[in-house]
């Protein structure tokens, strides 16, 4: 595995530790619910990175707060300069991550096939115990 890459999962895990806390002190819980960080993917030359978050918000919309997190970008981007050692710090764009929505949607999907099946299965098991008798 090339050494860049080690790099850029410290600095994404980096970035990843410290957006968390500067988050958590910049937007209130009862204003923005509760943001989480689901993952951080920094570009192989370190100047871009894509922060994906999940929230527990019911006030504002998801690409509300999408675009107040990209509105305080640069002040983050500040915050995250003054602890890394490097020359430059990525620049961070922040994307909504639906997996965990996809994943429910799925796990409901599932469920209910699961349950038509063990539907039919017992309706077959009654027929089965009708005849017998």
């Amino acid at each position: 595995m090339p050494r860049e890459f080690g790099r850029n999962r410290r600095v994404a895990q980096l970035i990843k530790e410290e957006l968390a806390i500067l988050i958590q002190k910049k937007f209130p819980l009862r204003q923005f619910g509760l943001i989480t960080l689901t993952n951080v993917d920094v570009s192989s030359d370190l100047k871009n990175s894509t922060i994906y978050f999940t929230s527990l918000n019911q006030k504002e919309s998801n690409s509300e707060l999408t675009a107040e997190l990209n509105q305080h970008a640069g002040y983050f981007r500040y915050e995250i300069s003054q602890l890394l050692t490097s020359k430059t710090v990525p620049s961070l764009c922040f994307k909504y991550d639906n997996s965990i929505e996809r994943a429910q949607r799925l796990s409901s999907i599932i469920e209910s096939i699961t349950n038509k099946e063990s539907f039919h299965q017992r309706i077959e098991n009654e027929k089965t115990e009708k005849k017998n008798s």
